[in-house]
């Protein structure tokens, strides 16, 4: 074994400092990566919301399956060390792969601002996903356990910190990656035609992940290398495959029982390894519930952020964007960890109680299912407000006015009478078979019959203007606007089409007695031009909407002033968001606590209970427990939505409270070993016996 020199640092190896910084590094570049990769598949390479969404989520769960891989190559061939640093290698071409399938200029012969060849970027970006998923998680597992390598016997303390420390430039290396990315892709940049910077925000990871490689071998010289001890899983397989052979073998009475079903291996192997093995099936057999506990965790990025979608974005002065509420989870965890390792934890000792490891965790779930109920309170809130769509076979109309008489419309079972340029207060909900016959009608004239297909589960809008002049439109709008952003359409009472064109959005010939569909923008005030042939010189055609909010939806109606010049009705349509977003942040709050408790416990843990030749094996399979996690959720969500969202959300809570107690009762029957001790036992045994021998 190559010991050097350890050098200390406030009674930490320096080397320490270099795993860190290694750590923060790889985290920027991985998910300041990640924050961009679904825009990527949609605005670059064309994708649909489905295929992107899907290839996203594989990517992810195979970045939490090849730990496996890694862990396999640290603790069986490689050793940590050369495992961390080759896999490096592999991993920064893959970044550097997947900025150059982000170059637009590559294929874009012609010089039209698009890719001519787009299946040569789709290829790379593959090839380079695959190297990434392969490099970030081969090295996961490993950079953790090379960490906790580091220290000497009698050095638990700092240990229990480092993983702190750890998982705290995790955190801060996510943060400022989803904050520094997006501002790098909306740059504009390209040779020949100027757009989105892709290759800057993807090339700004690949080379942090260059600076990561190279600060970690520069440490090269102090850190403790332990070497690997032959393919240690080859070894484990045989011998668990020969216990249980063996166990069936000898089923009957006439033998007498051992202890723990692996000593039926004593025949052929020896104890240390039978010894090792049992610390690690303990273990893994305790990490069989966690699982779900990831599947709550996971929801934040998805769930709680269409939750937000449904809120008003406003917080005192500030406004803020619904995908930024998951930063408030990084901010958090930077805050939290040292508070947990400085504040609460000696406190709790203080108090004389004893909070072993997995307390912490089951305390962490707790917390976590506190979160979901949270959620749900928050949801039940939220549906208060939310205006009511047609469910299934129903039919939503309102009728608007956009004539210069007051117009009776008749539905059954009501009337309505509406004066010029107005509009019906709200939509009315309509049976579809039901809905026989809708007559309009004015003081002078005859009766005018609708008659129209409509479309079940849609709202629609019916425009009158005269007695006998209708157009239905089907708004198209059966939710809320996705992402907090707001719909504005356009209906057109001039007597040619026009255009409008708003941030950049073009509604293309809006004709004469007719709506546009929806555009949808984000909050703040939008500014608009409206081009038509009957707009005459004088006449300004410049419009600034009203400040728009989260979820709302508008129609501006054109009309003329008595000078015949442009102007502009506004009419609600949905009302904005009322519930703040501020709402989500005890839920954050609760969840992660509940985080910094479980996740950084865990991760020590599955350190501290490893025989030394299976830290990594361990490690990964924690991981393994945040993979399984996410399939949870992905075949949940496959399964079909809730009617009512808070009865998912009480749903998971629930879940995760009886796989708490399940836990706990596992956990109280586990005893915690001190491998270290348990290997200078066997040394001990092993110099007697040669002795003796000699």
């Amino acid at each position: 074994m190559g010991m050097s020199v350890s050098q200390g640092c406030f009674g930490y190896p320096l080397s320490i400092f270099f795993i860190v910084i290694n750590e923060f590094c790889e985290r920027f570049s991985y998910y300041g990566m990640r924050a961009i990769l679904i825009l990527y598949f949609q605005r670059f390479l064309g994708w649909n919301d489905n295929l992107g969404t899907a290839i996203y989520h594989t990517f992810v769960a195979l970045c939490y399956l090849t730990p496996v891989l890694g862990a396999l190559i640290a603790d069986s061939w490689l050793g940590k060390f050369k495992t961390i640093v080759s896999l490096s290698i592999v991993y920064t071409i893959g970044q550097v792969i997947i900025s150059v399938s982000s170059i637009n200029d590559l294929t874009d012969f012609n010089h039209d601002g698009t890719p001519d060849n787009i299946s040569v970027h789709v290829a790379l970006s593959m090839v380079g996903l695959a190297l990434i998923a392969l490099g970030t998680g081969g090295i996961k597992p490993c950079v953790s356990a090379f960490g906790g390598d580091q220290f000497e016997k009698g050095q638990e303390k700092q240990r229990n910190r480092f993983f702190s420390i750890f998982y705290l430039a995790i955190n801060a290396g996510s943060l400022l990656s989803t904050i520094i990315t997006p501002m790098l892709r909306v740059q504009v940049c390209g040779i020949h035609s100027k757009q989105a910077c892709y290759p800057l925000a993807f090339g700004v990871p690949a080379a942090l992940m260059a600076v990561s490689l190279s600060v970690f071998v520069i440490g090269s010289g102090m850190y403790k290398k332990v070497q690997p001890q032959g393919n240690v899983m080859a070894k484990v397989a045989s011998c668990v495959g020969f216990a249980i052979k063996n166990r069936v073998r000898h089923w009957s009475k006439r033998f007498p029982k051992r202890e723990h079903w692996l000593d039926w291996a004593n025949e052929k192997y020896d104890e240390r390894l039978i010894s090792q093995i049992k610390m690690v099936t303990r273990v893994m057999f305790l990490y069989i519930p966690l699982p779900m506990f990831w599947a709550l965790f996971d929801q934040q990025g998805s769930r709680w952020t269409l939750q937000a979608t449904t809120m008003s974005g406003k917080i005192g002065i500030m406004e803020i964007q619904p995908d930024q509420m998951q930063t408030v989870n990084a901010m958090l965890i930077v805050i939290l960890v040292p508070i947990m390792d400085a504040v609460v934890y000696p406190l709790i000792a203080k108090c004389g109680f004893n909070f072993t490891s997995l307390k912490r965790m089951i305390v962490g779930m707790l917390l976590a299912s506190m979160a979901f109920v949270a959620a749900a309170i928050v949801q039940v809130e939220i549906e208060k407000t939310l205006p009511i769509f047609p469910k299934g076979n129903e039919v939503q109309i309102k009728v608007l006015n956009i004539g210069n008489d007051s117009m009776n419309i008749s539905f059954p079972g009501t009337t309505v009478t509406l004066d010029q340029m107005s509009q019906t207060s709200e939509f009315m909900t309509f049976n579809a078979d039901k809905l026989t016959s809708i007559n309009i009608s004015s003081t002078e004239s005859p009766l005018t019959p609708v008659t129209h297909n409509f479309e079940q589960g849609h709202r629609h809008t019916l425009l009158v203007w005269a007695p006998n002049n209708y157009q239905v439109v089907k708004d198209g709008l059966n939710q809320k606007p996705a992402k907090g952003k707001n719909g504005i359409r356009f209906v057109n009472t001039l007597a040619e089409s026009v255009n409008v064109t708003m941030d950049g959005e073009l509604y293309k010939n809006v004709t004469s007695h007719n709506a546009s569909e929806y555009h949808f923008f984000s909050s703040g005030e939008k500014s608009f031009t409206i081009n038509s042939p009957e707009i005459s010189q004088p006449c300004r055609n410049e419009f600034k909407t009203r400040y728009l909010e989260f979820g709302s939806a508008y129609t501006y109606v054109i009309t003329r002033k008595g000078n015949s010049c442009p102007e502009l009705m506004i009419f609600g349509d949905i009302s904005p968001n009322t519930v703040s977003m501020a709402l989500q942040i005890p839920q954050y709050f609760l969840l992660t606590c509940g985080e910094v408790v479980f996740s950084v416990t865990g991760l020590e843990f599955s350190y501290s209970q490893a025989p030394p030749n299976m830290k990594s094996v361990l490690q990964a399979a924690w991981l393994l427990t945040v993979a399984v996690g996410n399939f949870i959720v992905l075949i949940v969500a496959g399964a079909g939505p809730f009617s009512e969202k808070w009865a998912e959300y009480v749903l998971f809570a629930a879940l995760l409270l009886i796989v708490c107690v399940i836990f706990a009762i596992m956990a109280r029957f586990y005893t915690y070993v001190s491998p270290a001790e348990v290997e200078a036992q066997f040394d001990m045994d092993e110099k007697k016996k040669y002795l003796e021998e000699e």
